[in-house]
C-alpha cells in the first residue's frame, strides 16, 4: 500500500501544473473514481480541511490520505510522492531558464501554459462548488463569502472562520 500510495501521488505531482488547486480533479480521479480509497463526501471534507491548515493543499491532501490508508507511513509516503516531481522539476527547470532566458519558444510554451492552468484551477472550482453548494442555505453562505471577498477584500482567513462560524450556527 505505501509503495501504492507513493506512484500514485508521485504521477499526480508529475503530471499536474499550476499548484494544489489544479491538482484536485487529478486527485479526486485516483483517490476516488479510480482506487475508491475515499467518497466523494470525504474528498470534499478533505479540501475543506486542506484549505484551512497550513501548507499547499496538495500536499495536506495527500498526506491526509496517505495517513488514513497507511497511518504514518502512509502519509510520508504520500507527501513524498506528490512533493518529489516539483523538486526534480524545479530543479531542471531553474538550470534551463538560466540557459534559455531569452529564448522565444520559451516564451511562447509559458504564454501557452496559463491559461491552460487557470483552465484546470476552474475545473477544481467547479467541482467543489457543485459537492460543497447543495441548498438555499449553503448558496447563501457561498454568495456571501464570494461578495465580500470580491467586493471588500476581507482577509480569507477571517472568511474561512466565519464561514465555520456560520456553518455551526445554521446547520
Amino acid at each position: 500500500m505505501i509503495l501504492k500510495l507513493f506512484l500514485t501521488f508521485f504521477k499526480i505531482g508529475m503530471f499536474s501544473f499550476g499548484g494544489g488547486y489544479a491538482m484536485l480533479p487529478l486527485i479526486q480521479l485516483n483517490v476516488v473514481n479510480q482506487n475508491n480509497w475515499l467518497s466523494h463526501k470525504e474528498f470534499i471534507d478533505i479540501v475543506a480541511i486542506s484549505q484551512v491548515t497550513p501548507g499547499p493543499i496538495a500536499i495536506n491532501c495527500a498526506t491526509y490520505v496517505g495517513y488514513k490508508l497507511a497511518g504514518i507511513f502512509g502519509a510520508i509516503s504520500s507527501t513524498l510522492g506528490v512533493s518529489m516531481p516539483s523538486v526534480i522539476i524545479m530543479i531542471i527547470l531553474t538550470k534551463l531558464v538560466l540557459k534559455l532566458n531569452n529564448a522565444k519558444f520559451f516564451e511562447a510554451i509559458f504564454s501557452n501554459l496559463r491559461p491552460t492552468v487557470i483552465g484546470l484551477i476552474l475545473a477544481a472550482a467547479i467541482l467543489v462548488f457543485n459537492e460543497s453548494v447543495f441548498d438555499i442555505k449553503t448558496f447563501i453562505v457561498f454568495l456571501l463569502s464570494f461578495v465580500v471577498s470580491l467586493k471588500y477584500k476581507v482577509d480569507p482567513i477571517i472568511l474561512t472562520i466565519l464561514g465555520g462560524v456560520l456553518g455551526y450556527i445554521i446547520f
